[in-house]
């Protein structure tokens, strides 16, 4: 096993496990109830997928879908929606970030000079952590939790990338897979904070769980990397089943469509539709992500119709020509190449048929 492959698997899920645990001490923190910490037990998964994962793959990754990234969001998401239900409980000024920080350094350097003279290194690095945790523990909750929804959106990011790749994805594949994840990350942040922060949401927990159940739902795409990997299919399985021939050959486009229209934007348009349409809630943002919503629904409906129309005109074109159908999911220079082989070969046998064979007379003539 590859050193670097090694130290990317247990760097990055170490970094899942400390996140979550930050989470869970959040929820016990806010809740001020012990139990909580029972959450972290989670985080067993996380450790029986890591040592299974270095047994059997050599620490490299699975294809189509990342376990560590599904285990991460099993441990995380449970604590964000503990603190989102618990949201608002302490008040918050415009700037409570630079008010705590100077808090904080003037805490630090009390600390310091209390125990430089006095005890040795180990008590005052002890001192200074106990204060750092207990300045920690006075910030607001809503800026708590916003830091943590932040952070897990770039941690899966951030992950997605220095978890080691299989052999069935390549690095320009992952490339594109990381350059998606990160527009998808912003508009799921956006999507929670902007729909949350609403104060007519906020008295009403219903609508807290309905948002929080979208929210969830549309995180299951980060484990997945059908975006940027193409169905492998067999020529003589598929040759005569169109489905199979469409699916082969656009099978990260259609996943794309799909994700949008029924896990991310088609989802966000109508909670947001809602909001306006039934709890007359309305402002600026809301109403321009909601068309942003829909021109992007729109847009993957078109995309639709154009991967339909062109895969239609190649049926057609190759069943004039009297073509069987073979899977179209080859590179395009591949199948005109053979094409234009198989033409030249037919041209030729018409130039130059073949000479029958001389027919030896019978005995009878």
């Amino acid at each position: 096993m590859e050193l670097m492959v090694l130290l990317n698997a247990l760097v990055t899920r170490l970094l899942f496990v400390l996140h979550s645990l930050i989470g869970v001490w959040r929820v016990t923190a806010v809740k001020k109830e012990p139990k909580y910490w029972l959450l972290a037990l989670l985080n067993l998964l996380l450790c029986l997928e890591t040592g299974l994962t270095l047994k059997f793959k050599q620490g490299r990754g699975y294809k189509w879908f990342s376990p560590a990234i599904f285990l991460y969001l099993i441990c995380t998401v449970p604590s964000l929606w503990l603190l989102e239900i618990h949201h608002g409980t302490q008040y918050c000024g415009n700037e409570p970030g630079a008010v705590q920080v100077n808090v904080s350094n003037q805490d630090f350097n009390q600390s310091r000079d209390s125990s430089h003279g006095n005890e040795g290194t180990d008590h005052h690095i002890i001192q200074t952590a106990k204060v750092f945790v207990n300045q920690l523990s006075t910030i607001c909750e809503t800026v708590w939790t916003l830091a943590l929804h932040q952070t897990f959106l770039l941690l899966l990011v951030v992950g997605r990338w220095l978890l080691p790749i299989g052999v069935e994805i390549t690095r320009d594949q992952l490339s594109q897979l990381l350059l998606m994840f990160v527009g998808t990350a912003a508009d799921i942040l956006e999507f929670a904070s902007e729909t949350l922060d609403i104060e007519d949401v906020r008295k009403n927990y219903a609508l807290i769980n309905a948002i929080l159940a979208v929210w969830t739902w549309s995180m299951l795409q980060f484990p997945l990397d059908l975006a940027v990997q193409h169905i492998g299919c067999k020529p003589s399985a598929t040759a005569r089943r169109i489905p199979s021939l469409l699916l082969c050959r656009y099978s990260a486009e259609l996943w794309n469509i799909w994700v949008s229209l029924f896990i991310q934007d088609g989802p966000f348009f109508i909670v947001r539709s809602i909001l306006m349409g039934h709890f007359r809630i309305f402002n600026q943002m809301l109403v321009f992500f909601t068309a942003k919503n829909v021109l992007v629904v729109t847009l993957q409906l078109y995309r639709l119709a154009v991967i339909m129309f062109d895969f239609r005109t190649t049926i057609l074109q190759k069943s004039r020509k009297g073509e069987v159908c073979c899977c179209p999911c080859e590179p395009y220079e591949a199948r005109a190449h053979a094409t234009s082989h198989h033409d030249n070969e037919v041209k030729e046998l018409v130039a130059f048929p073949p000479k029958e064979e001389s027919q030896t007379p019978s005995e009878d003539h």
